[in-house]
C-alpha cells in the first residue's frame, strides 16, 4: 500500500461515512491526528504509523481483511446474487466496506468453513492447482461405505465427465445400518452422525431403508461438486456435507452456522506460509 493517504480517503475507505460527511466532521474539529485536532481533510497521513481519532475513538487502519465464516446451508458463495442471500450479506458493515470475496466456493446446500478475504495474492496461492491445498469434509452418505471405497478413493475415482481425481483420504467415522444399531469409532462421531441424520431428515433427504455412514474425506483439488460426484462414482449419495478444514485453517467449533470472526495473526501467517506438506 502507499505510505501516505489523504485523511478523508482513509476514513472513507474504512466505512465511517461518505466523503462529504467526513469532510464536514473534519471541518467541525471531530478528527485528531497524533493528539492534535486537524481541519484539513486533504492532509496526508501515514495510516500505519499516525494515530487517528474520530470523536475520541482511535481508528485502526487496515486495507486487508481475513474472515473465517461458518457458512450455513441456503446461502451462496458469491459476492452478489439477484435471487439468494450471499455469504457477504452475513458480514458486518465494517468488513463489507473492504470488499472481501470467498476463497473458492461451497455449494449452496453445503455448510462449514469458508475463508473470505480481499487479499488476492493469498487467495490465488490457496486456490492454485499447483499447491494442492487439502480440504477436509465430513459428510452423511447414503449407502454402506466400505474398504473397497476407501481403496478406490485412495487411487482416485473417475467422475461422470471422465476426469480421474487425485488420490483422496477417506475414513468412515460412524455408520447406522438400516436394520441395526449405530456404530462409531468415538462417541463424538456418533453424536455427529445423529445430528447429520436429523438435518437430512428435516431436509427430506433421508430414506429409512438406507444404511447411513458418517465419513471424513480429504481432497487435494476443487472440482465442481467434487465430493458429491466422487461418492456418486461408487454408487453412494451425499445427504449432508460440511467442510471442516482448508490447509492449516480449521472450522472454529465456537461458530454456529452463519457466524464469523476475523482470523488471528497466527492463522493468517499459517496460511501464508503453508506448503503442500503442511510444514512452514
Amino acid at each position: 500500500m502507499k505510505q501516505t493517504i489523504r485523511l478523508d480517503k482513509m476514513l472513507g475507505n474504512l466505512g465511517y461515512g461518505t466523503r462529504s460527511v467526513i469532510k464536514q466532521w473534519i471541518k467541525q474539529g471531530a478528527v485528531a491526528v497524533n493528539g492534535r485536532t486537524v481541519k484539513d481533510h486533504g492532509l496526508q497521513i501515514r495510516p500505519l504509523e499516525d494515530e487517528v481519532a474520530l470523536n475520541g475513538e482511535i481508528i485502526r487502519y487496515r486495507d486487508t481483511v481475513y474472515v473465517l465464516l461458518h457458512k450455513p446451508a441456503g446461502v451462496v458463495s458469491a459476492t452478489e446474487d439477484f435471487r439468494d442471500r450471499t455469504v457477504i450479506d452475513l458480514l458486518g458493515e465494517d468488513v463489507k466496506v473492504l470488499s472481501p470475496f470467498p476463497v473458492g466456493r461451497l455449494d449452496k446446500d453445503t455448510e462449514g468453513l469458508l475463508l473470505l478475504t480481499n487479499d488476492g495474492k493469498l487467495s490465488h496461492e490457496l486456490l492454485s492447482p499447483r499447491k494442492h491445498v487439502p480440504k477436509t469434509y465430513r459428510a452423511l452418505v447414503a449407502g454402506a461405505v466400505g474398504v473397497e471405497d476407501v481403496e478406490a478413493f485412495g487411487r482416485g475415482v473417475e467422475l461422470d465427465d471422465g476426469y480421474v481425481t487425485m488420490p483422496a483420504q477417506l475414513h468412515v467415522l460412524a455408520s447406522a445400518p438400516a436394520d441395526g444399531q449405530p456404530q462409531a469409532e468415538k462417541p463424538e462421531a456418533a453424536a455427529e452422525l445423529l445430528a447429520a441424520m436429523n438435518s437430512a431428515a428435516q431436509a427430506g433427504k433421508a430414506n429409512e431403508q438406507d444404511t447411513l455412514c458418517w465419513i471424513e474425506l480429504t481432497i487435494h483439488e476443487g472440482k465442481f461438486h467434487q465430493v458429491k460426484r466422487m461418492f456418486e462414482a461408487v454408487g453412494k449419495k451425499v445427504l449432508y456435507l460440511r467442510r471442516v478444514s482448508m490447509g492449516p485453517l480449521l472450522l472454529d467449533p465456537a461458530l454456529a452456522p452463519g457466524e464469523w470472526r476475523e482470523l488471528t495473526e497466527d492463522e493468517v501467517d499459517s496460511l501464508r506460509n503453508y506448503r503442500k506438506d503442511g510444514q512452514p
